[in-house]
């Protein structure tokens, strides 16, 4: 008999040993603060035995049970989140196929096998279904755009895949750019050469690239020029051979440099284009370079577009919660915008309609 969301569930570790239990736990019973608090659950301990309240409760429960059987070493933070994130996504896709009533390309749908890539860590992997699809696609093609919200590895996983690609001489040098825009600031004048003014805004490839290479080899590579950094506007005129190129923050090119930019693109070269269209931060009523290429390259061959959700978030658990309550929002505000245009176009239409009959009655002659 299945049970009701709201009853609660028992988790009791087989075979017991206290050693995996603490490491199950986390200093402090951490860990089971993060899968609360991830799974909006509550879990209460005594002992061995677990009792688990919540909608989500049986989510929960199969999680403790999965790190209880590898648990033989201590479980970090980073490894239950990333769990969770994985869980989220493989339930997020799972839900949206039952509601489509897909049941046949469910397994290849969750179930993605992510690529192996050359870098210095050695576990990185897709971690959801919608991050493996992206790795394939940039393998598989020359141009690859990846959109979605903040969090959800679209940065991180080009830059990996740039990495790998020059560790294995697929390509000879690394060009990353991105527009310099300020995110609702004015910073000013910034001294220094053309590479110290631009590092400011490429520092999250610089911390992508320091994490997979070593800060060292980073360093060795920048001297040789075999990474490179081109500041968007400095890039017209030039053609990209055998590169691997990534353009970030593409939502804040404006059409005619996301057009030059894709054109610049030579022989052995691959580009991958990431963005996010919901933090624009270009001048108000400035058309979004992004938001025009996916509408005019969609049906373009050799082109790959992977787009990411709330559920494809690898950071903290709040910050998925976070994007949804803004996609939240933002979908009741435009909602009650077409609402509330919809009401004016009809009372427009209703006065304009008046204002018709009235100009049509016959006017009497004054007597």
């Amino acid at each position: 008999m299945k049970k009701s969301p709201n009853q609660p569930h028992y988790f009791i570790p087989q075979p017991l040993d206290n050693k995996r239990l603490a490491h199950l736990c986390g200093p402090l019973d951490e860990n089971l603060r993060q899968i609360s608090s991830a799974l909006d659950v509550t879990i209460f301990r005594r002992g061995e035995k677990f009792i688990v309240s919540g909608t989500n409760a049986e989510r929960a429960v199969a999680v403790l049970d999965r790190f209880y059987t590898r648990a033989d070493k201590p479980v970090s933070v980073e490894d239950v989140q990333l769990a969770l994130v994985e869980q989220r996504a493989t339930a997020t896709i799972d839900a949206e196929l039952d509601d489509a009533d897909i049941a046949v390309d469910k397994k290849d749908k969750t179930e993605i096998e992510s690529p192996v890539l050359k870098t210095r860590k050695h576990d990185l992997r897709g971690r959801t279904p919608h991050q493996s699809q992206y790795l394939h696609a940039i393998l598989e093609h020359d141009i690859t755009f990846g959109v979605g919200p903040a969090g959800t590895g679209k940065t991180y996983l080009a830059v990996a895949c740039a990495v790998d690609a020059l560790e294995r001489d697929a390509v000879q040098r690394i060009v990353l750019t991105r527009p310099a825009v300020e995110a609702g600031e004015r910073l000013g004048f910034l001294p220094g050469d053309l590479a110290q003014k631009v590092d400011p805004y490429l520092r999250p490839l610089y911390d992508a690239l320091y994490d997979l290479l070593g800060f060292d080899r980073t360093q060795k590579l920048f001297e040789k020029q075999a990474i490179e950094i081109a500041p968007l506007a400095y890039m017209r005129g030039r053609t990209l051979n055998h590169a691997f190129i990534i353009l970030d923050e593409a939502q804040n090119t404006t059409p005619e440099q996301m057009k030059m930019f894709l054109t610049r693109i030579g022989f052995g070269s691959k580009a991958v284009v990431t963005g996010d269209v919901t933090q624009i931060d270009l001048h108000h009523g400035q058309k979004s370079g992004l938001v025009d290429a996916l509408n005019v390259l969609h049906d373009v061959r050799g082109i790959a577009f992977s787009r990411f959700t709330s559920s494809d978030v690898v950071r903290h658990p709040m910050v998925a919660r976070i994007v949804d309550a803004y996609e939240a929002v933002s979908g009741a505000g435009n909602s009650h915008n077409a609402h509330s245009a919809q009401v004016t176009s009809s009372t427009a239409v209703k006065r304009l309609s008046q204002g018709l009959t009235q100009s049509a009655k016959p006017r009497h002659a004054k007597k």
